[in-house]
């Protein structure tokens, strides 16, 4: 029988090894609960280090919790949140944003590939009626980094956004359930990539890049972060043993581990569609980070899944390829060959 190769997602890899390490370390006797506890702690200090400067973390145990309760704390119920019309936000989380932001609806944008432009939300901005009780008002503004579709936003461009956004007085927050995939591919501080850029709120995920059931969310902001004090709790997301979640966390984020892991995903995904460009397969839009969808003919990724490769079909003529940073050149090279000897 022919071993599966999985580039469904970057979700159903395991746990990095030092993952499971820093939670073997944290079950050996006991400590406060409920976050009160020195790891917790610890990750509070770690993520003010990274980011370089000072910063609240609330850790959650999924990203559409990082998404929903952290817009809910940007997000009056009056207002809108504005997004990508493919965000997960507005895609994939039935309407958990809505849910926790008191029915605040959002509002899908087209953009260029599957990123916001700075055009498309100034014209939703002029078609707005400001200051009218009868329209949600715009209110929050989300940018999804990297992009659900493998694209990344330079630092500039998520400045121009953000900058637009408050010219309107809007709050920003920033998808980045790929968060550490779009650093790596930049190779820029992830500093320049939120509060510098002018990001209020992160949805920082880890849980598809080594962790076990860890995402967090991240502010720079004293009011948010009151807020979330309450509003984690509300949700049920103040886990009553914190330390196991802080301690995913805090070794996800040490000595830049959370780095080596996206670059290996994303060295991954780039050898497996250099060889597919071989065999005339390209990804529509250019992906960078660890994602790819790539215009296929429904017979051939049929046979693709004879082969053995595991990946999802999107939509009929296009699938969805997804590596992680358990992927290794051997399992690339093995899957280009499959495809190779099917395509003759």
């Amino acid at each position: 029988m022919t071993t599966p190769i999985d580039l469904r997602s970057d979700n159903t890899a395991g746990a990095e090894p030092y993952v499971l390490e820093a939670l073997a370390a944290v079950n050996h006797g006991t400590a406060a609960s409920y976050g009160d506890d020195e790891v917790t702690a610890r990750l509070q200090r770690r993520v003010s280090e990274v980011f370089e400067r000072p910063a609240h973390v609330f850790g959650v145990v999924s990203g559409t919790a990082a998404n929903a309760l952290g817009l809910s704390a940007l997000c009056p119920p009056w207002g809108a949140v504005v997004c990508h019309e493919s965000a997960h936000v507005a895609v994939n989380e039935a309407a958990a944003t809505s849910m926790f932001a008191d029915g605040a609806p959002l509002l899908g944008l087209a953009g260029e590939g599957s990123r916001l432009t700075t055009d498309a939300v100034a014209a939703c901005f002029a078609r707005t009626g400001w200051g009218d009780p009868h329209q949600s008002q715009p209110s929050v503004l989300t940018v999804t980094q990297a992009t659900e579709m493998g694209e990344v936003y330079e630092p500039d461009e998520i400045g121009a956004l953000a900058e637009l956004a408050r010219s309107r007085g809007l709050r920003v927050h920033l998808d980045g359930a790929r968060f550490a995939n779009a650093v790596a591919a930049l190779g820029c501080a992830p500093a320049d990539l939120t509060w510098r850029a002018g990001v209020e709120v992160l949805s920082l995920g880890a849980t598809k890049n080594g962790t076990v059931t860890a995402d967090a969310i991240v502010t720079f902001d004293d009011d948010v972060a009151a807020q979330l004090t309450y509003r984690l709790k509300r949700a049920g997301h103040v886990a009553s043993k914190g330390r196991f979640v802080a301690a995913q966390l805090d070794a996800y984020l040490a000595e830049d581990r959370w780095l080596a892991s996206a670059r290996r995903a994303n060295a991954a995904m780039a050898r497996l569609l250099a060889g597919l460009a071989e065999l005339g397969h390209h990804p529509q839009p250019a992906a960078r980070a660890n994602i790819a969808f790539l215009p296929v003919p429904d017979d051939v990724a049929a046979r693709w899944v004879d082969a053995g490769l595991l990946f999802y079909g999107i939509e009929p003529g296009v699938v969805r390829l997804v590596t992680s940073w358990a992927t290794t050149d051997a399992e690339v090279d093995e899957a280009l060959a499959r495809v190779r000897a099917v395509s003759r």
